[in-house]
C-alpha cells in the first residue's frame, strides 16, 4: 500500500495497514493485499474512536480522517467534512476502543498458541495511530486522552487474559528483573541522605529505554491505578504535542512539572524515577536522571547561601527530574526565612531551563496546596497534581510477598496470614508509612528468623530461607 503524502496522517495509516496486513498474511498464508480491505476498516475504526471520544468533530479532524482513510475505504468515502458532521457518520464510534476488535483478538489468540508477539505490532501501531489522530487538533481534549489510555489498558488486559507477555515484558520463561517496591532505596538514584554536593558530582545517568519497557515496569508496581493512568495520560498528551512539533504545526506548551500528594511510602519516589525516564524516552529531557532533595539540602542559614545550594541541586537535575520531598517546608518559615529564597531560585531556574528540566514537588495534600499558593510562579508551573492513595491491606500484603521473593525468602501460608493480620490492625493515621511500614515488617521478620535459625548446628537451605508465623512480629516488638 502506498501513502498519498509524506506528511500528515496518511503515512501513519499506511504504516498501520502494511504492518497488520503482514501479520495476518503470516497467519493465513495468503498475500498481504488480500487483507487490506479489512485492515483499512480497522484503521478507520481506530481513528473514528478517538475523534468520537469527546463528541466534537472539527473540520480539521474530519479532513484528517478523510485524507487518511476516506479514499482507501471500499467504497471510498468522498464527501465534505460538513456532510460527515451533518450525517453523524462517526457518531458512536468511540465504542470501537472499548473492547478487543476481531483482528486484535485473532492476533492475541495466535500469539498465545504459538508463543509469538504479533499482537505487539497491532498494539504499537494502533496507539501511534491514536496519537496522530489526536494531534490533528491543536490540543487534544481530555476525553480523547482518556479514551487512548483506556484503549491501551484494554489491549494489555486482553493480552494478560491469554497469557501473552505485554510489550516491554520478558517472555514468561524468562525471569523478570527485580522491581524496587515503592518507598525502597535504589542505587540508580541519589539517596536522600547524600549531600547535594556529592549528587552534583555523581548522579548516575540512566540508559535510554523504550516507553514499552518503562510502562511495563510501571504496570508491575502494586496498586497505584490512578497514578498509572495519570502518567500514561500525560505521556499521551506529550506524544501528541511532539508529533505536531515534528510536522511544524502549532503546539501549546505543556508543563512537565507535577505535584505528588500522599502519605509516605506510597510510591512517589519510585514513580518519579520512572517518570524521569519516560520523559527521557519522549525527548522531554535529555538525560533522565532523578535527584532527590528536601528543605535541608536547599536552604542554608546565611544570606546568599541558599541560592547557591538550590542551584547545586537544580544543576544536578538539569536534563532530568528534581524530586523535592516535603516541598511545603520551604514556605514554612515566614517572610524572612531563607526558604523563600529557595522558592524564588526554583521559579527562575524553571523558567530559564523549561526545555530540559522537570520538577516534582511532593508532600501532604493540604500543605502542598498551600505551598503552591505562596508564589504565583509556582501556581503557573505546577498545574497538575497526582494523588497517591494509601495502599489497601491486600496491596500491602502483596508488597510484603514481593519483598520476600526479591530477597530470596519464601513465606509459609501461616506467615502470610500473620503478616496480613498485622497490616490490617496498623492504625491508618496521617503519616502512615504504607510500603515503608511493610519493609520494616519484613526486616523485623528476617531478624526474628535469624535468631530462630542461628542456634541450629547445620540448618538446611529451607530453614535458612523460609519465614514462618513465629517470625512475623509487630515492628516495635
Amino acid at each position: 500500500m502506498n501513502g498519498r503524502g509524506d506528511r500528515g496522517i496518511e503515512p501513519e495509516v499506511t504504516a498501520f495497514v502494511d504492518a497488520i496486513c503482514a501479520q495476518l498474511a503470516a497467519l493465513s498464508r495468503r498475500s498481504s493485499e488480500s487483507h487490506q480491505r479489512e485492515v483499512v476498516v480497522e484503521a478507520a475504526d481506530v481513528m473514528a474512536g478517538v475523534l468520537d471520544a469527546d463528541g466534537r468533530f472539527t473540520d480539521t479532524e474530519l479532513d484528517g480522517y478523510l485524507d487518511g482513510v476516506g479514499l482507501l475505504l471500499d467504497p471510498p468515502l468522498a464527501i465534505a467534512a460538513s456532510a460527515m458532521r451533518e450525517t453523524r457518520l462517526l457518531f458512536g464510534k468511540a465504542a470501537a476502543l472499548s473492547s478487543p476488535s476481531i483482528l486484535f483478538d485473532l492476533l492475541v489468540r495466535a500469539d498465545a498458541k504459538a508463543g509469538s508477539r504479533g499482537c505487539h505490532v497491532y498494539y504499537e501501531r494502533s496507539l501511534r495511530l491514536c496519537h496522530v489522530t489526536a494531534a490533528l487538533d491543536l490540543v487534544p481534549s481530555p476525553d480523547e486522552i482518556r479514551a487512548i489510555d483506556a484503549f491501551r489498558t484494554m489491549q494489555l488486559r486482553h493480552m494478560d487474559a491469554f497469557g501473552v507477555a505485554r510489550p516491554g515484558q520478558p517472555a514468561p520463561a524468562t525471569p523478570a528483573p527485580p522491581q524496587s517496591p515503592p518507598g525502597s532505596s535504589s542505587t540508580a538514584t541519589v539517596g536522600a541522605s547524600n549531600a547535594v554536593a556529592a549528587a552534583v558530582l555523581a548522579v548516575p545517568l540512566p540508559e535510554m529505554r523504550s516507553l514499552d519497557d518503562l510502562f511495563a515496569e510501571l504496570d508491575e508496581l502494586v496498586g497505584l491505578a490512578n497514578v498509572k493512568s495519570e502518567i500514561r495520560r500525560l505521556s499521551s498528551l506529550l506524544q501528541v504535542q511532539k508529533l505536531r512539533a515534528e510536522r511544524g504545526l502549532m503546539v501549546i506548551e505543556t508543563s512537565h512539572h507535577l505535584v505528588f500528594t500522599g502519605n509516605p511510602g506510597t510510591g512517589k519516589t519510585t514513580v518519579a524515577r520512572l517518570l524521569s525516564k519516560i520523559y527521557h524516552s519522549l525527548g522531554v529531557v535529555s538525560q533522565g536522571q532523578l535527584v532527590e532533595t528536601d528543605r535541608s539540602k536547599l536552604v542554608a542559614g546565611y544570606v546568599g547561601q541558599t541560592a547557591l545550594k538550590t542551584h547545586e541541586a537544580l544543576n544536578a537535575s538539569l536534563g532530568g527530574t528534581l524530586l523535592i520531598d516535603e516541598a511545603y517546608a520551604l514556605a514554612r518559615g515566614g517572610d524572612n526565612d531563607f526558604g523563600r529564597e529557595a522558592i524564588d531560585t526554583l521559579v527562575k531556574f524553571m523558567e530559564d531551563h523549561r526545555d530540559d528540566l522537570a520538577i516534582v514537588a511532593a508532600g501532604y495534600p493540604v500543605e502542598m496546596a498551600e505551598f503552591i499558593d505562596t508564589n504565583p510562579g509556582l501556581k503557573s508551573r505546577f498545574t497538575r497534581t497526582v494523588q497517591f492513595e494509601d495502599y489497601t491491606d491486600d496491596e500491602l500484603a502483596a508488597i510484603f510477598a514481593k519483598l520476600c521473593d526479591k530477597n530470596g525468602y519464601a513465606c509459609s501460608d501461616d506467615a502470610l496470614v500473620r503478616a496480613r493480620h498485622l497490616i490490617s490492625i496498623e492504625p491508618r493515621t496521617r503519616g502512615f508509612g504504607n510500603a515503608r511500614f511493610v519493609r520494616n515488617l519484613f526486616e523485623t521478620a528476617v531478624g526474628h528468623q535469624a535468631m530462630r535459625v542461628a542456634p541450629l548446628t547445620d540448618p538446611s537451605d529451607e530453614q535458612l530461607s523460609v519465614l514462618t508465623a513465629a517470625d512475623i512480629a509487630p515492628v516495635d516488638a
